[in-house]
């Protein structure tokens, strides 16, 4: 594999990730014998609360909650039937949550179980609502506990795998890195667990089309999960402008030296950051759902100084729009100043122009970001 094209990046700087997605796959919390490995969470949890000690936000997915079911419920593997699935994720659910809670409770840490579906990523508001959760809780420093939300998921709308869910959720947040523990090292020229002896890749770009060649394509008994699968999540977090490390879950302090810069895994490499990879899909956007008309001021700090945009600069509004969509802003002339992704509806947006953030509560009745649009999902159109 030696025409796979490694990045520049070096790992030491992934020791500057500040916002942190980890998965932790169900083979390595579970037995099938015993149920979860809860000195392995401890373990996890442990290496996590370091990360927030040095001012790092963490979100962990995790699974575990069907393979722990399927253990209490004495199955020996996973089964097949859905109804069989909502079950045993149900039945493992509290003894996941649980786990988390004593083992980060200890080290005097709060953790928070969301459970999502698919729905809740596709629909915009459910995902925005979805957004804010997470962000508010990191800023809390609670450290949300994610799993699919598979005793409701139906066939049709489920994620298939924690690992999609943890890309999609690295996108969500616009997190600078998705950590994928498994119970392999990484990626290899050919699988270690059927059998053939291969080199470990090191790096490669997430959209390096010869990665689709690898052989690693094994999954375990209580598992959904491949290499196939974590691939496609590198590439769903790339998108998003985060880098994606494939490590062994099993290895010593995987996360602590992973975040150290350490020679871990196999590193696969986004090709920007998450605040270009916003910017830049916002800049693509050619539909808008509403026009703001600015006065002279808020024109000129959006057009010299970069500042987000204030309702108290906004002299009217147009069109039916809900929070998230893509508006423009205009001067009184019809000329495009900027465009971007509002955090209020049409109807609310009516009701706040010209009025100043700190007066919102008063006029709406609750209280929202105090910026119309902010600055980080704003681009400003040249002049």
């Amino acid at each position: 594999m030696s025409t796979i094209e490694k990045p520049e990046i070096k790992r030491s700087s992934l020791s500057t990730a500040k916002r942190i997605v980890i998965k932790v796959g169900s083979s390595l919390l579970t037995d099938l014998e015993l149920g979860l490995n809860r000195g392995r969470i401890t373990d996890y949890s442990s290496q996590i609360v370091e990360l927030l000690d040095d001012d790092r936000e963490v979100v962990l997915v995790s699974s575990g909650a069907i393979a722990e079911g399927c253990v209490r419920l004495g199955w020996s593997e996973r089964p097949e039937e859905i109804a069989k699935l909502q079950a045993a994720a149900a039945v493992g659910q509290m003894g996941l949550t649980q786990a988390y809670e004593t083992a980060l409770g200890q080290m005097d840490r709060k953790s928070a179980i969301v459970m999502l579906t698919h729905e809740d990523i596709a629909d915009r508001q459910r995902y925005l609502n979805a957004k804010s959760t997470l962000v508010e809780l990191m800023s809390l420093g609670v450290i949300p506990v994610i799993n699919e939300n598979d005793s409701v998921a139906t066939e049709e709308i489920r994620f298939g795998d924690n690992d999609t869910l943890a890309a999609m959720v690295s996108s969500l947040i616009e997190a600078d890195l998705l950590v994928l523990l498994t119970d392999v090292d990484g990626l290899f020229e050919s699988d270690p667990k059927l059998g053939a002896a291969g080199e470990l890749i090191d790096s490669a770009f997430a959209a390096d089309a010869q990665l689709d060649n690898l052989p690693s394509k094994s999954k375990n008994a209580m598992g959904r999960g491949g290499m196939v699968s974590k691939i496609k999540a590198a590439r769903i977090a790339a998108a998003g402008g985060a880098h994606t490390i494939i490590a062994s879950g099993r290895a010593k302090d995987s996360i602590r030296n992973i975040l150290h810069g350490q020679q871990v895994g196999t590193l696969l490499a986004a090709t920007t950051d998450p605040l270009t990879a916003r910017k830049r899909w916002i800049a693509n956007q050619v539909h808008f759902k509403g026009v703001l008309v600015l006065d002279n001021g808020a024109v000129l700090k959006l057009r010299s100084q970069g500042s987000s945009l204030l309702s108290v600069g906004v002299k009217s509004v147009e069109g039916n729009f809900l929070r998230g969509d893509i508006v423009k802003c205009v001067d009184d002339k019809g000329t495009l100043v900027a465009q971007g992704v509002i955090n209020y509806s049409s109807d609310d947006a009516r009701t706040i122009k010209g009025v100043v953030s700190e007066r919102f509560s008063d006029v709406l009745g609750y209280l929202g970001e105090e910026e119309l649009v902010h600055r980080d999902n704003l681009i400003v159109a040249p002049n």
